[in-house]
């Protein structure tokens, strides 16, 4: 464990190189995906004002992926020496999640409609990932089958194939929790950068050195990132970075052990998914009644006449501040 010093100046150095790289490559990537007519395709089904950022660039995602790829490499690479692979694992993790995004948003592009992957597809792919990303924390010594539980010193024993099942079945859901939330300006990086910070300070709270480069990687990225997608967006992350940051968010949960704390950090994620759930089986048992004016959640108050910016201001509000109840949640674990 480095000093507490140390700790403090490399969180520093990692967020602020993060923030000016992922600056300099929004610049860079943005007038290319223009030139490449890389435009999103909007719902129709979503609210009509909406329509008018048809054509807004998309897969900005890539200008933060690449740059938390630059520097796990390059700053992490001295805990890979020294037999810490947490960021390298999580990075790796999080960029299948955002190849499968890629893959989707090339697609969309290519037939210039909002259909990319076919559901069972995305499925498979992202089980596989979640899978594989389980058994690779497990082999090497970050998971354990037991559950911690926030505010407690208590830990649930499982067998190890339930929690398998249990794991694969919170990554793919958490990180599809995400892509939905990723549907106003500014949104889903806003709710996420709190979550960022809470890795960022629990993993170097906890000496976890190699996961707080990626954390703070993650925290300076979205931070240059919300420059160029604050309202009104010049750049969408597309699925390609919201379902990498899906991928960040629930691979840092499990591998500081804690998956369950993702009800806590991930609140929003959680709120919107709900909505959409509870939108959908509420229409089909009731024949065409809905409870939300419109969903998930964000364009429900929408349609309550909230504009984007209320949107985005009140969901990062509650983001961060059950960011900061997590961090009060796991700090005796650590102290």
């Amino acid at each position: 464990m480095t000093s507490g010093y140390n700790t403090i100046l490399e969180i520093v150095i990692v967020t602020g190189a993060s923030f000016l790289i992922t600056l300099l490559l929004g610049r860079l990537l943005i007038p290319m995906l223009r030139r490449l007519k890389a435009g999103q395709a909007i719902k129709e089904d979503g609210p009509t004002w909406h329509m008018a950022k048809q054509g807004t660039p998309t897969m900005g995602g890539l200008m933060f992926i690449i740059t938390i790829g630059v520097m796990v490499a390059a700053l992490g690479f001295s805990h890979v020496q020294n037999g810490s692979r947490g960021a390298l694992y999580v990075f790796g993790f999080a960029l299948v999640f955002g190849v499968i995004g890629f893959i989707d948003d090339y697609m969309k592009v290519v037939h210039h409609q909002n259909t990319g992957l076919t559901a069972g597809w995305k499925f498979l792919l992202q089980l596989s990932a979640a899978i594989l990303m389980t058994v690779l924390l497990r082999y090497e010594g970050y998971l354990r089958p037991n559950l911690y539980v926030p505010f407690t010193r208590i830990y649930i024993p499982l067998p190890w194939p339930v929690y398998m099942a249990f794991a694969a079945f919170v990554m793919v859901g958490c990180v599809n929790a995400v892509n939905i939330t990723d549907g106003v300006d500014g949104l889903s990086a806003s709710v996420t950068i709190p979550v960022a910070a809470f890795f960022t300070a629990v993993t170097a709270l906890w000496g976890q050195d190699e996961l707080t480069v990626f954390s703070a990687a993650l925290l300076g990225g979205l931070l240059a990132y919300l420059h160029y997608n604050r309202y009104p967006a010049k750049v969408f992350m597309g699925d390609t970075g919201s379902l990498f940051m899906g991928g960040a968010v629930c691979g840092l949960a499990f591998a500081t052990d804690m998956p369950l704390i993702l009800v806590l950090v991930g609140i929003v994620y959680i709120a919107e998914t709900l909505s959409d759930i509870i939108q959908v089986v509420y229409f089909k048992l009731t024949h065409g009644k809905r409870i939300f004016k419109m969903a998930p959640l964000h364009h429900h108050f929408e349609m309550c006449g909230w504009k984007e910016r209320k949107v985005v201001a009140v969901f990062a509000t509650v983001s961060a501040i059950f960011c900061v109840i997590a961090f009060l949640g796991v700090r005796g674990r650590y102290l």
